[in-house]
């Protein structure tokens, strides 16, 4: 008796709608990539190859961080393959409920850069649902005088899946009164009827039970039964009929609940109960039941709750009226629900730079974002906006989606956070929007150098600072972060010696404190430059350079230190000799002192601590000139002493002394009286140089010994009887009787040691003695070069005009800046012979000096050596070309050096 209609099989596995090469031009196209697949697909199954249909490899799905994006994720993508994968459980008559066609919109993301791919899902049915019958039991009233062939409306099932999988086919109970007829609706639905087979008689059976079976096109076949119980009653021959048979009505989504949205009537023409008409929901599904309600007695239907048209556009239903003698009709009711502008827009962030750097040219995209507005049309349409000051734009990607792109120039260290404010607004009236705020946080890039806080920095040091003291403090500041901003110091140039300059000064790296490396001298070292460097850590390093002047201070640590007149070891001065008719401010002598300090530390002045006679003599306050402040008295002494001290400016002061002895008188031989209380300097190394010189004088007399006996053995075989004429006993005296001392008569009776040279020969001819000389000389004569002339100064030296090289005795300190005249005839072929050569001879005959002898003049020396040099002052015109030797020659040449 039942019919059923073609069942197809269908592909289980999902498959690719185009073919692989549309999906490289999906992109400039803006078509999206489809794949279709079954419901109820298990997790972790392959949709489609979305990498490859994409155009990318395999390397590109983790380096672009291919992922989809949707409302629900029910997919994901694989993140090796870039296959699209299944992730939860989809059911498609629960995602797209009573639709034919249900579809999957999906975004493809993909970053570096950023790019959107859109990607449709077309979900297939599966054969997951068992048609289903609204009631398990269905009771039917007929009359027993229904004609044959007469067709009664049986309730249909319902199944949700669609197409093939919906209700194909109906099936009956067999027995003798009833078949079944499948009647095709105008939507494609099926409807069941009875059809009356054979006459009923209600005495004969009162009633009938049969089952209905509903099949679906599924393979298998899914099935469903109800239970229908007929009682045959007495006669009813005239149906309800409805006043139209569609009702289409369209209504508000903004219909409060309980509102009537239309009624529903219809009319019988019998009387009585069997014109008494009931209205009920048949052919409807569950959910639109719950939606409308409908008055069994008026047919009014209401709202049981809000409509909302972007989820349900459209409701259809169809009403039964069935009198009381249980005839029915049908009719159909479409609900149309009218778009309002009640839903804000929704703004979905699909993408946000985690790292946006300050240097980030414009263009560059920072943030994708799509907005979705549930209204239809006008009220549907979105547009966004970000607001005016921000260095960001929105440009539109495409269908609903958005880039934040940059749009100037960013500067993390003026604004590190940019908070923005995306406002999506719709076209409605009135116009409904929302907004969302994103950070975005700006990441610093090394563009910032150091910083000083001076453009040049001068430090004032005081000398004799502690060694490694802090003298001053860098300070650099760089705004970048981290790294970037992490600033070093360190010295790059300095006047100084390079390889020195670690020894002046260093400084911490960290904190950008100078040291003293040294404690400074500020009369060795005034100033000093330095070039310091501020380094931060960033790649590529930036640096900034800064001159440092470090000044010397000067400290009161030097004594003032007096350089004229020469002070001996004691401190004091040597004498000056004042005419005895000096006037009053005549100029004895001046203390020339200096300090190495500077400024006010070297400021020196000049005073008389002690004097013999205190106002005898004036010191110059600044000058330290010493003048005669009045005439000599008779009862002034003739000899005098000042203790003159000189003071500098500093605080405290430091001071140094100096002794002056002032002799009055008009000549050296009228001083020296004064002067033979004087007594020698004491010597703290007397003593151990006592001992040396004996020593040395020991070591030398042997070995002048041992040569003058190896000279004497050779002469002694030599045939030359002059060798000996100096050996003689005739000759000289050897006897050398002790002087006294003899101030009085201004001579000096000390013996000295003369050379006496001839320039002409190659040896020195010594003059023979013509006649014996006085007890007081010995000079001993001879041809022999090298002889030695002892001769005691206080003899007259004129008949002995010999070159002359002195031996200075240890009276010598008593007698600087003495004077002897000693009458030496010079050699008329002297030149400028080298160093040690003979440069004048005595003649025999010279009785008298001549007008063109020379003078010889002992300088007083600073030092203590007894041995000193004489130095030629010509007081007449000397012979020229002559010139005075400084050491004697030997036997055989000029002395070694």
């Amino acid at each position: 008796m039942g019919g059923s209609s073609a069942r197809r099989k269908r592909p289980r596995r999902p498959q690719v709608l185009f073919t692989l090469l549309l999906p490289l031009f999906c992109p400039a196209l803006g078509q999206p990539v489809r794949y279709s697949m079954p419901e109820e697909l298990d997790r972790g199954s392959v949709v489609g190859k979305l990498a490859k249909d994409l155009g990318l490899s395999v390397l590109e799905v983790s380096s672009r961080k291919l992922r989809v994006s949707a409302e629900k994720l029910h997919f994901s993508v694989d993140s090796e393959s870039g296959d699209l994968l299944v992730k939860d459980r989809i059911d498609r008559e629960q995602i797209c409920k009573g639709r034919r066609k249900c579809e999957l919109q999906l975004e493809a993301v993909l970053e570096n850069p950023l790019n959107i791919f859109h990607v449709v899902v077309e979900i297939e049915d599966v054969n997951d649902n068992a048609p289903q019958f609204e009631k398990k039991e269905t009771r039917l009233e007929i009359l027993e005088t229904v004609a044959v062939g007469t067709r009664i409306p049986l309730e249909p099932a319902t199944d949700t899946d669609i197409n093939l999988n919906s209700v194909k086919d109906y099936q009956i109970s067999s027995n003798p009164y009833f078949s079944l007829m499948v009647r095709v609706n105008p939507d494609g639905g099926k409807t069941p009827e009875l059809s009356l087979e054979k006459l009923l008689d209600r005495e004969e059976q009162r009633s009938h039970r049969l089952i209905l079976t509903a099949l679906d096109g599924g393979d298998p076949p899914r099935s469903a039964t109800t239970q229908i119980e007929i009682s045959v009653k007495d006669i009813n021959d005239n149906p309800p009929v409805f006043s139209r048979e569609e009702y289409r009505v369209s209504v508000s989504e903004n219909l409060s609940p309980g509102s009537s949205v239309l009624q529903v009537t219809a009319t019988d023409e019998d009387e009585g109960v069997n014109a008494e008409i009931r209205y009920y929901f048949r052919s409807t599904a569950q959910s639109t039941r719950h939606v409308f309600s409908l008055d069994e007695k008026t047919g009014v239907i209401k709202n049981n709750q809000s409509l909302d048209f972007e989820d349900i556009e459209r409701y259809t239903m169809e009403v039964e009226a069935k009198d009381g003698g249980g005839l029915s009709t049908r009719c159909k009711v479409i609900i149309e629900v009218l778009d309002e502008n009640d839903n804000s827009p929704e703004i979905t962030i699909t993408s946000l730079s985690d790292h946006i750097l300050e240097n980030s040219p414009p263009g560059v995209v920072v943030v994708l974002f799509k907005t979705r507005d549930r209204d239809f049309g006008g009220n549907g349409e979105v547009t966004c906006d970000i607001g005016k000051d921000l260095p960001f734009k929105i440009q539109i990607s495409s269908s609903n989606y958005y880039k934040l792109v940059t749009d100037g120039a960013l500067d993390r260290e003026q604004n590190p956070q940019y908070n923005v404010t995306i406002t999506a607004t719709d076209k409605g009236k009135p116009a409904l929007s929302s907004s969302t705020t994103i950070a975005l946080h700006i990441t610093d890039v090394n563009d910032n150098a150091p910083a000083f806080q001076k453009s040049s920095y001068i430090v004032h040091v005081a000398e004799n600072n502690p060694p490694g003291a802090s003298i001053a403090q860098l300070s650099a500041s760089d705004p970048d972060l981290g790294a970037n901003g992490h600033v070093s110091y360190s010295i790059i140039a300095s006047d100084l010696e390079p390889k020195s300059l670690w020894s002046y000064v260093t400084v911490n790296a960290q904190s950008g404190v100078v040291f003293a490396q040294r404690a400074f001298d500020h009369e060795q070292l005034r100033s000093f430059q330095l070039t310091l460097q501020a380094r931060d850590q960033g790649k590529p390093t930036l640096s900034a350079n800064v001159s440092m002047r470090v000044l010397v201070g000067d400290r009161n640590d030097n004594a003032p230190r007096v350089l004229y007149p020469a002070l001996e070891p004691d401190g004091s001065a040597l004498f000056d000799m004042v005419p005895r008719a000096a006037e009053p401010g005549y100029l004895v002598t001046k203390v020339v002192a200096v300090d190495a300090d500077s400024g006010h530390n070297a400021w020196l002045s000049y005073h008389v601590l002690q004097a013999s006679d205190p106002g005898l003599f004036s010191l110059g306050l600044r000058t330290g000139e010493v003048r005669t402040a009045r005439a000599l008295g008779e009862k002034d002494a003739a000899r005098q002493r000042l203790l003159v001290g000189v003071r500098d400016g500093g605080q405290p002061p430091l001071s140094a002394t100096a002794t002056l002895l002032l002799v009055f008188a008009d000549s050296l031989q009228e001083a020296l009286p004064d002067l033979s209380d004087r007594s020698l300097p004491p010597d703290p190394q007397a003593e151990l140089q006592f001992y040396l010189v004996v020593a040395l004088a020991l070591i030398s007399v042997l070995f002048l010994l041992a040569v003058i006996l190896a000279i004497a053995l050779r002469l002694r075989h030599s045939s030359s009887p002059s060798v000996w004429g100096c050996f003689q006993s005739g000759l000289c005296s050897k006897a050398r009787p002790g002087v006294s001392l003899n101030y009085s008569e201004g001579t000096l009776p000390y013996s000295y040691n003369l050379c006496v040279g001839q320039t002409g020969k190659a040896e020195l001819n010594f003059l023979k003695c013509s006649a014996p000389l006085p007890s007081s000389q010995e000079i001993v004569c001879g041809s022999s070069p090298g002889a030695l002339i002892p001769l005691h100064l206080g003899d007259d030296l004129t008949t002995h005009p010999e070159t002359l090289t002195p031996v200075m005795s240890s009276d010598y300190f008593f007698f600087k800046q003495l004077r002897a005249d000693l009458p030496l005839c010079l050699s008329p072929n002297a030149g400028n012979e080298p160093l040690g050569a003979a440069v004048g001879q005595c003649s025999e005959s010279s009785a008298s000096p001549d007008p063109s002898f020379s003078k010889l003049q002992f300088p007083a020396f600073e030092t203590n050596t007894h041995q000193r040099e004489l130095s030629s002052t010509q007081t007449k015109t000397p012979i020229p070309g002559t010139k005075l030797g400084s050491r004697c020659p030997g036997p055989n040449g000029p002395p070694p050096r």
